[in-house]
């Protein structure tokens, strides 16, 4: 019977603990709609009246509230770990004020009940401070406020305010700093997107606190004013409307006012302290407790100093020689024991240091000189006020991010991977002006407006917004700088609107194009090579190099590269080379072979938006011409054309297509096989983009359209 009773007894207390628990985790999975009532709770309470008994409830909350955000901000090991602090120093503030509210309605409304009018918590918090005497109740309370308003408040707004400045503007290099650490290897993709987003985070966060810190001020300032109404008024209720006489008023509401104030005003100065705790740790590293000891406790001189001073002054006639006896030898003490352990982790650190310092001499590394000789492929120069164009939050377009995008353009529309783009400040340079270098030489250059966007007519007109009149660094068009209010009209007008960012990414890509037979090197032919497929593994094997050595690889697509033809049906070219290698060995001669087995890829990347290809063909007195100007065999054969006949081609070249140009169109001249390189190499100095086939390059189901004839 007694173990029945017990095991009903065990049964009807674990109903009540499970019970508890669920209603914790149903909570826990309905916050958000527990936090929409909490919102609405503060907000009815500063319309609706609230009874005493609920009135001792909240204010019991808002200091325990208080309290738990305090102890957070003392364990946290970095601000970020409360990120979420402003918001809570927001809640935390309307529920102090919502509260000051509800208790003013009920001092004012039966105040001349009894100082318990406005619940126990008040009553007791008056009667504790205030000691008998409202006067004493007063200037605690004004010490108080002081105390928040001037010191607490004031020092952590300031430190906000700071902080927020400081790290909004050194976020640029910083973020510079993670994408060299990127670019060098020294991080990888994922450790630099958690550095942004922190660095991000950091950024929003004492933007945030700069702004909540005005939360607190405004606290303080409204808690002043309440209490002043409230001592005021009640005093004026209670003779006029209760018939108290005017002493038995100013006691009562008095202590019931600053008994009020005292339960508000100290939950405020501890989140107060909590805000200036939270900015004040942004160099400290780890819980502030440790910090703290580390650094007051690990300097055993000033300890020392200290235990000196402190005996010095028991030992004065008249002063209480205990408690500064006892602090000195405290002080002194640790400043001993801190000394021994600081001698013996320096024995330590000596002894680990002679140690290593005795391996460095049996086999001293010396740095290899191939540091110094190594240089970047390609690397952008930026002027300190482009520096925003790393991270650029308004328009969302990062430089870095573009250029990411076009490694990735670039191989897929070439075959071509680009070396990587190292990006660098060069305070020597003009604010605005960057600079591109291919291998060490500069490449090209230009000025930009980071805060304004380039426009362009495509029809050749003039600009008619208001900006600043320019020259487009890649092409060197007539454009203008804009401001970006102006875009919409512009764009509405068919301009062609782009970003400083864009401006950049496209200079370098035309830098990359015109430099892409410098840029692939001996090794990134190799790679190329051990790159394909297992499947045409027995094609490199028999090529390379039997038939044709690396470097002559190398060469050909180099040359198929120099004239813009992509690489990257690589297959193909192989078996080209292949082919011409059974009947020659200039690489000019297999180069052009390889570009006929290319037909189909050259035809469709010279036809324009109708499909068709736009020809000027090479008369046959110059085919003659060129044909008996050759001189030489094999890798020696050159051109020998006397100075004026070439000159005589290159006006009529300019003539014919000048004439073409002024009918739109932009056509490929069209030469037979044995000429075509030649007639290449002089068209490429004074107009590189012309593009020049042979007759073997024409796919046979190629749409053509023959416009003259040079």
């Amino acid at each position: 019977m007694a173990e029945e009773s017990t095991g009903t007894a065990l049964a009807t207390a674990e109903e009540p603990a499970h019970w508890a628990q669920t209603i914790l985790v149903a909570v826990l999975k309905r916050g958000d709609i527990m936090m929409a009532l909490g919102v609405v709770a503060i907000l009815v309470v500063l319309i609706l009246p609230m009874p005493s008994w609920l009135l001792d409830i909240s204010l019991a909350f808002s200091i325990t509230f208080s309290v738990l955000i305090l102890m957070t901000a003392l364990f946290v090991e970095k601000p970020l770990e409360f990120n979420t602090f402003p918001t809570v120093l927001l809640l935390a503030t309307m529920i102090r004020l919502a509260l000051n509210l509800a208790s003013t309605r009920l001092i004012l409304a039966d105040g001349h009940t009894g100082t318990g009018a406005a619940g126990r918590v008040i009553e007791a918090f008056g009667g504790f401070v205030m000691g008998g005497s409202f006067v004493i109740g007063i200037i605690v309370f004004a010490i108080l406020v002081i105390v928040n308003f001037i010191v607490i408040t004031k020092g952590s707004g300031r430190i906000a305010e700071v902080s927020a400045r400081f790290t909004l503007d050194a976020m640029p290099g910083k973020q510079m700093a993670i994408d060299a650490d990127l670019s060098t290897g020294l991080i990888d993709e994922e450790a630099a997107r958690t550095r942004r987003k922190d660095l991000e985070d950091e950024s929003n966060f004492f933007g945030s606190m700069d702004g909540a810190a005005k939360f607190v001020r405004g606290d303080a300032i409204a808690g002043l004013m309440i209490t002043f109404i409230n001592v005021v008024a009640g005093m004026i209720i209670g003779v006029a409307q209760h018939d108290m006489s005017f002493g038995e008023a100013a006691d009562t509401f008095t202590r019931l006012t600053v008994g009020d104030g005292l339960v508000t005003q100290i939950p405020a100065l501890v989140v107060s302290t909590s805000a200036g705790m939270m900015v004040t740790k942004a160099g400290v590293s780890g819980a502030t407790d440790k910090a703290l000891f580390k650094q007051l406790g690990g300097q055993p001189r000033a300890m020392g100093v200290s235990s000196f001073l402190l005996i010095s002054l028991a030992l004065l006639p008249g002063i209480p020689a205990l408690p500064f006896l006892v602090l000195g030898g405290i002080t002194g003490g640790i400043a001993i024991a801190v000394n021994r352990q600081q001698t013996k982790e320096s024995a330590l650190e000596e002894e680990e240091k002679k140690k290593a310092e005795f391996e460095e001499e049996a086999a001293v590394p010396e740095e290899p000189i191939s540091t110094a000789l190594k240089i970047d492929m390609l690397r952008l120069e930026l002027g300190y006020g482009l520096l925003s164009l790393i991270n650029n939050p308004q328009d969302g377009k990062r430089l870095t991010d573009q250029i990411k995008a076009l490694r990735r353009q670039i191989a897929s529309d070439m075959g071509f991977v680009m070396p990587s783009v190292r990006i660098q400040d060069n305070m020597q340079l003009e604010a605005n002006t960057y600079i591109i270098r291919c291998k060490e030489i500069e490449a090209g250059t230009g000025d930009l407006r980071p805060s304004m966007m380039l426009v362009m007519d495509p029809r050749g007109e003039e600009i008619t917004l208001p900006g600043e009149a320019t020259k487009e660094p890649t092409f060197g068009l007539p454009a203008m700088w804009i401001d970006k209010q102006n875009r919409e009209e512009a764009l509405f007008r068919g301009y062609t609107v782009v970003d400083p960012a864009t401006v950049i990414t496209t200079h370098i890509t035309e830098t990359i194009k015109d430099n892409m037979p410098e840029l692939l090197s001996y090794a990134e032919t190799q790679k190329l090579l051990d790159e394909l497929s297992e499947e045409h593994a027995k094609l490199v094997e028999d090529l390379v190099p039997s038939q044709i050595s690396l470097g002559g690889v190398q060469r050909v697509l180099q040359n198929l590269l120099a004239e813009r033809i992509s690489i990257r049906d690589l297959p193909t070219i192989l078996e080209g080379v292949s082919e011409a290698c059974g009947m020659t060995r200039n690489v000019t001669l297999i180069t052009e072979h390889v570009r006929a087995r290319l037909a189909r890829q050259v035809s469709d990347m010279n036809a324009n938006d109708q499909g068709l290809i736009i020809l000027m063909s090479l008369s046959p007195e110059w085919e003659q011409a060129f044909a008996e100007s050759l001189v030489g065999t094999g890798d020696d054969r050159q051109l020998s054309l006397p100075p004026s006949r070439l000159q005589e081609f290159i006006t009529q070249l300019r003539n014919g297509y000048e004439r073409q140009a002024m009918m739109g169109e932009s056509p490929v001249l069209l030469t037979s096989p044995g000429v075509r390189p030649y007639v290449r190499s002089i068209i490429e100095r004074f107009r590189p983009t012309t593009v020049v086939m042979s007759q073997n390059e024409i796919h046979p189901k190629a749409r053509i359209k023959t416009v003259g004839q040079v």
